[in-house]
């Protein structure tokens, strides 16, 4: 009896388990650590100068995180392209499907992320055992002193 009760309790709890995800409250792309909500203003093709970045990874739509160049509604690859005339800290264009863009304005910095600085760790790191490696060397290398 005992182990009918505490299966069915397992089962219940597995079985009633529910996937939450948020519901955003706009589109948005994260580019160079600006967050720009996505607009219905569509933008002209002979208005847009360059390609600048694209989506590379998706918002997680449980716990709301997102870092790098993300978005919470356009897949991977979704391109990003500088608008004639509008500095980029200002708004971009969005390919919202091929040959329509839409526009996204700045709304406030993204929140940071350790990854944003993995570049310098990087290179810290590389330059502590370039250091140590030169410093070996040279002590490696260098005469006696007589005594």
């Amino acid at each position: 009896m005992k182990k009918g009760l505490l299966f069915f309790l397992i089962f219940f709890t597995v079985a009633s388990s529910t996937g939450l995800a948020l519901s955003w409250a706009y589109k948005f792309v994260v580019w160079e650590g600006g967050v720009y909500e996505v607009t219905e203003e569509v933008v002209d093709a002979s208005d847009l100068w360059k390609k600048i970045g694209e989506v590379k990874r998706m918002a997680d739509d449980r716990t709301g995180s997102y870092y790098g160049d993300a978005s919470n509604y356009y897949e991977k690859g979704t391109k990003y392209y500088a608008i004639n005339g509008i500095d980029t800290g200002t708004a971009l264009a969005v390919e919202e499907q091929q040959d329509k863009w839409v526009k996204a304005t700045y709304l406030h910095k993204a929140p940071f992320h350790w990854t944003d600085i993995l570049p310098y760790i990087l290179l810290g790191i590389a330059a502590f055992f370039l250091f140590t490696l030169l410093s070996l060397r040279y002590a490696s290398n260098r005469e006696p002193r007589d005594q």
